[in-house]
């Protein structure tokens, strides 16, 4: 069987079945068993009783209304229906409710009521069962109706104890056919959910990144539908940003790749002087090339995901180190973080390179403590600034303000590769106007910070 939700519905169905079953097997049981032991009970109280009246009543030799008086004042003493039988088998004497209990042609009496012999030959008649716990008719002379043997036997099958048993099994038949139908619509409501979900699947395997499932509800499949439609989020980014950055690397690419051609087609025909300019234009597109495959690799690896290895770093005496490679200054509080020390480097030189490249010689860097627990790294300059629609946008792939290719050069790249560090770690970086011209890169990191201690 090959649906899923039959299975679960078939096997709610065995198992009430298996359940009703077991319930009519246990009352059967219950019912022999007791039954059978108040046979026992009855029978040995019975012969209790006939010990007692064979002492009790006049002998066989009394006259015939004497006999039927004790019959009747034992009865009504014992509230207990009687009838006594001479040793001829002529009825002596019977108590009323015995009367109406037992047809007056005595059919069925060996059914109906208990005989006893007693030792003078005649025959004492009990009835067996005479309503639920009460005599069902007045005393032999016009009492209240009162409390029986059955008041104080123990349980014993009642008067329509066989209806009580079919209503039972009734109630179970009816307890099984309505659980049987109102499983149906739960069970096939939960696996249309999962095959909505397989569809969804399916189909996004088929290409359809942009497609979703419906996520209703606050149940498992519910949250296996918002699970999926994140990571169908986050894969349909990645691809969207592998395909710009594969399309925008390619346009890049051609660039210092035509430098290269045209250079090593003129190197034939150079003089020295010229081979000399030529070469040093080689390494130049060289350098170019492998800075652009490192930054589209890099920027691969932040799409990806890929785990960072976090370690303490002392933020200060990175920004140092760094800021002295290009000739800036970097001053602040000293802190520890914990972050990807590589990647944390490479933000850290993309940010003083790009100040460098673009704001002249005046670059300061500082590293200071926020509030909530976060630490501020600022890179400023002192160039021509960047305009306030474009502060933005700077942060994208391969994004360059006007003008700025073909005046220092770069991708467009560095920026992004920024931001996306930055978002790796928890933290983001924003553009601002510096007071006095020139602009100012702020990356905020945050939690894990401690002070270093001197």
């Amino acid at each position: 069987m090959r649906s899923l939700y039959l299975r679960i519905y078939l096997t709610v169905v065995a198992v009430l079945l298996v359940f009703a079953l077991l319930v009519v097997w246990l009352v059967r049981e219950h019912t022999d068993a007791e039954r059978g032991r108040i046979d026992v009970a009855v029978s040995e109280r019975t012969l209790a009783l006939a010990a007692l009246l064979a002492n009790s009543l006049p002998p066989a030799s009394a006259a015939v209304e004497v006999q039927r008086q004790a019959v009747l004042d034992w009865s009504h003493r014992l509230r207990i229906p009687l009838a006594l039988d001479a040793s001829d088998g002529q009825r002596i004497g019977v108590s009323p409710f015995y009367a109406r209990k037992v047809a007056p042609d005595r059919a069925g009496e060996e059914i109906a009521a208990a005989r006893v012999g007693l030792a003078d030959g005649r025959a004492l008649w009990m009835l067996r069962s005479h309503g639920p716990g009460r005599h069902e008719g007045p005393g032999p002379h016009g009492g209240a109706r009162s409390k029986g043997l059955s008041g104080w036997l123990p349980w014993r099958p009642q008067p329509g104890w066989v209806d009580d048993v079919s209503a039972l099994f009734m109630l179970l038949g009816a307890l099984f056919v309505a659980v049987t139908a109102g499983a149906y619509p739960v069970v096939r409501r939960l696996t249309r959910r999962l095959e909505a979900l397989k569809g969804g699947v399916e189909q996004f395997g088929a290409g359809d990144l942009g497609h979703r499932i419906p996520a209703d509800g606050r149940d498992e499949v519910a949250a296996v539908a918002l699970s999926f439609n994140r990571a169908a989020q986050r894969i349909e980014d990645l691809v969207r940003a592998n395909r710009a950055l594969l399309a925008n690397a390619s346009h890049e690419l051609r660039s210092p790749l035509a430098r290269l051609k045209m250079a090593v087609a003129m190197m034939e025909d150079a003089s020295a002087e010229q081979r000399a300019a030529l070469r040093s234009e080689i390494d130049h597109d060289i350098r170019e090339l492998d800075g652009l495959v490192e930054e589209v690799l890099l920027a691969s690896r932040l799409d990806a995901q890929v785990a960072l290895r976090m370690e303490p770093v002392d933020l200060l005496g990175l920004l140092v180190e760094e800021a002295a490679r290009v000739g800036a200054s970097a001053e602040g509080q000293p802190v520890v973080i914990d972050a990807d020390e590589r990647l944390l480097r490479r933000a850290l030189r993309n940010l003083l390179e790009n100040a460098r490249r673009y704001g002249g010689d005046e670059v300061d860097a500082t590293v200071r403590t926020a509030q909530a627990g976060h630490v501020e790294v600022q890179v400023c300059d002192r160039g021509p600034g960047v305009p306030q629609a474009y502060r933005e946008q700077v942060f994208e792939p391969f994004f360059r303000l006007p003008g700025h290719a073909e005046r220092a050069g770069g991708v467009g790249l560095g920026l992004s590769l920024v931001r996306q560090i930055a978002e790796r770690h928890g933290g983001h970086v924003r553009c601002l106007a510096r007071g006095g011209g020139g602009s100012s890169f702020v990356v905020t990191l945050p939690c894990g910070v401690a002070p270093v201690q001197d």
